[in-house]
């Protein structure tokens, strides 16, 4: 009601700036009795009635091509009265105004659409040089045409050729000049019948969306032109200001959307914050739409109510049941996201069949139907949206428990034509902002979501700690597990360097000697993948090498051992290769898959094996060799040859084989591939023979 309140208040305040009308003057005239005698100054009057009312066309007159309802001398005596006046305590259920009064259909003619007109006379007195105009009704069922003395004024919608229905827009004020009194009457005050006629159509539309449609739902006003060209000021200031939360609210909306959207580049594994920036964006549109029908003709309004009642409508009601569904990580009962499916594309077509978008293009009792079709539709639609915020009140609690009222809200709010029909508010005028209860519904989301989101945040942010924590424990882990950097041995220097790509990483090697018979074991090789999974899986086959070497160092032996310990793990495969180097310098060294060794700078060649972890019976790449006094046994990952700098080049094998040629150590040769860019883990172990095994180096 506070928009009504404000729209009287500015009429009054005009009436007393610019001078008071005088008071309706009922006078005889011959055609009819419905003529009032009005004299002007600088005033505003809302021509409440008595008007004459006839449904149906006007014909055409076939001389002047003009229709004969318009004539100031047709004769109209017979027409219905009706009047304009507002009735006390009545107001206007979409925005509050008391200035409002009921259509045909809640009078003389329940469930008529169609052309109808209303005429008065109107004896106007006029000083000299005075120009009158009059203000179009604000609001119409659904479009209008306006004469003055048969003249037509202009109207509001798009008129075509007789038998075609006109297009017709949301209405707006619209100023009309009444055209000027006959030359050479300008001496003094004068007296003039000025006959005013309204062409109305209504479509099919009218009758779902309204419980009282049809016709002239405000009256026009008549006055001097200033004033009525203030008056149109005022009512456009009063549109804008209804129009305000609409353009608030998509701005909220288009906010919130980019902010889930930018969440995906966070965590592109949660696919609920693609849903909620989908269900986000088509509320902005159903916004920026809205406001667009408001306040300009860009869109007639069947093409508004047909996007935004039967496309944008089902659309959001699914995809918000699809959202919480996806946002409470339901999995049971797989039926729920195929019935919402099923029911947005039910509710898509009863609206297309029963809107009535398109007057005559589908029979009325067939679009009563599937509109009674799509109340079912939506009724099922609230017991299903209602059922899933139970569950997560079930299963998550708080988050249920914040979105249930707007979740309600919002259903509740596409039962918005019925709640009119049945005379429940449906919109609310705070300050003069129109607010209906879908954008009361949209307001409560908002705030879920906004809390909602918050909340996510911080459990992600204490999950990012807790994950960072048990990384920082899994890499001190796997810092124990390795040797030294420097390790040596009598007649053995064994130097080893590891970088991993990651926090934890997926290359792994054990140095273990064997204090029986002077051997030394060397294990080295890469698991499949990188950071914590890889670094889990390192553990698993560090403890199996130190439990075979237990009990037998044989190299194909330890590979078999391995293979068998990954053998039915997913994707859990490693290239691995397993050497031992006896007291006299003799190498046996068996390979999976892993890069050869290089000997005193040069690659060895050896034999192609499968990696472990892929078959029972592997076989591997067997190479025996001696180690003499001085040579240097280079072992890599190919993390070294895979390195890559910024415009995609590779370090590559002929890099490492300059490196070691020179004689570069173990950290020298990972810091030049570190360097030049790492992109996988990196460990080098170069083992130099001192002297005799089995005597101390000098």
């Amino acid at each position: 009601m506070a928009s009504g309140f404000r729209s009287t208040l500015l009429l009054i305040l005009a009436m007393c700036v610019l001078g008071f009308p005088a008071p309706f003057q009922p006078a005889a005239y011959g055609q009819s009795a419905n003529t009032v005698e009005i004299g002007f100054g600088q005033s505003v009057i809302a021509l409440n009635g008595p008007w004459k009312f006839q449904i149906g066309d006007s014909p055409v007159d076939p001389l002047t091509h003009s229709p004969q309802w318009a004539d100031r001398n047709y004769d109209d005596s017979g027409w219905e009265t009706v009047s304009l006046t507002p009735q006390p305590g009545g107001f206007d259920p979409f925005d509050g105004d008391p200035r409002y009064v009921p259509g045909w259909t809640a009078k003389s003619h329940p469930g008529y659409t169609g052309w109808a007109w209303y005429r008065m006379r109107v004896q106007v007195l006029r000083t000299p040089g005075e120009r009158l105009a009059l203000a179009g009704p604000v609001q119409v069922d659904d479009g209008y045409q306006v004469f003055a003395n048969g003249r037509l004024l202009g109207g509001y919608g798009r008129f075509r050729e007789p038998g075609e229905d006109p297009v017709v827009y949301w209405t707006q004020p619209v100023l009309y000049s009444l055209p000027d009194p006959t030359p050479g009457s300008s001496a003094g005050a004068t007296s003039a019948t000025e006959l005013l006629a309204f062409r109305v159509w209504m479509g099919s539309m009218g009758l779902l969306h309204s419980p009282d449609a049809g016709g002239l739902r405000y009256a026009p006003l008549l006055g001097e032109a200033s004033a009525i060209n203030a008056q149109i000021q005022l009512e456009w200031q009063e549109l804008d200001w209804q129009s305000a939360y609409h353009t608030f609210e998509a701005g909220l909306f288009l906010l919130l959307a980019i902010v889930a959207a930018s969440l995906l580049l966070f965590d592109r594994s949660d696919p609920v914050y693609l849903w909620l920036a989908g269900v986000l964006a088509l509320t902005t549109i159903q916004d920026v739409l809205l406001t667009l029908s408001n306040l300009t003709n860009l869109l007639s309004s069947n093409i508004y109510f047909f996007l935004s009642l039967a496309i944008l409508g089902p659309l959001l009601l699914g995809g918000w049941g699809l959202m919480w569904w996806v946002w409470f990580q339901f999995r049971r009962p797989a039926w729920v996201p195929k019935a919402i499916v099923a029911l947005t594309l039910c509710y898509m077509c009863f609206e297309v069949l029963g809107g009535e978008f398109f007057h005559g293009a589908i029979p009325h009792p067939v679009g009563v139907a599937a509109h009674a079709a799509s109340v079912v539709v939506r009724l099922l639609f609230l017991v299903l949206l209602v059922r899933i915020v139970v569950w997560g009140i079930r299963q998550h609690g708080l988050e249920g428990w914040l979105v249930l009222p707007a979740v309600g809200l919002a259903v509740l709010a596409q039962f918005g034509s019925e709640l009119l029909v049945l005379h429940v508010p449906v919109l609310w005028a705070p300050f003069g902002v129109s607010i209906f209860i879908e954008e009361i519904a949209h307001l409560l989301l908002a705030a879920a979501i906004a809390l909602l989101l918050l909340r996510r945040l911080l459990l992600s942010v204490r999950r990012q700690r807790l994950m960072a924590l048990d990384i920082k424990q899994a890499q001190e882990v796997q810092q124990l597990i390795l040797p030294e950097a420097r390790t040596t041995l009598p007649g053995l220097e064994v130097n080893c360097e590891y970088r991993p790509a990651l926090e934890v990483g997926g290359d792994f090697f054990q140095i273990i000697p064997h204090s029986a018979d002077g051997s030394l074991l060397i294990v080295a090789g890469d698991v499949t993948g990188k950071g914590l999974k890889a670094g889990m899986l390192v553990a698993v086959l560090v403890g199996a090498i130190r439990t075979a070497a237990q009990y037998n160092s044989d190299p194909r032996t330890v590979l078999r051992t391995l293979n068998l310990r990954l053998l039915g793990r997913s994707n859990a495969h490693a290239t691995c290769l397993a050497l031992r180097i006896d007291r006299d310098g003799h190498v046996t060294l068996a390979s999976a898959g892993h890069l050869p060794p290089y000997l005193n700078g040069e690659p060895m060649a050896m034999e192609g094996a499968l990696p472990l972890g892929l078959i029972e019976d592997a076989e591997f790449s067997i190479l025996r060799f001696q180690l003499k006094t001085q040579d240097k046994l280079v072992l890599m990952s190919d993390g070294i040859a895979e390195a890559t700098d910024a415009e995609g080049r590779l370090f590559g094998f002929e890099q490492v084989h300059q490196l070691l040629r020179t004689g570069s150590s173990a950290a020298e040769v990972a810091s030049a591939a570190q360097k030049f860019g790492q992109v996988d883990d990196i460990s080098v172990i170069s083992v130099t023979r001192t002297a005799r095994l089995g005597t101390e180096a000098a």
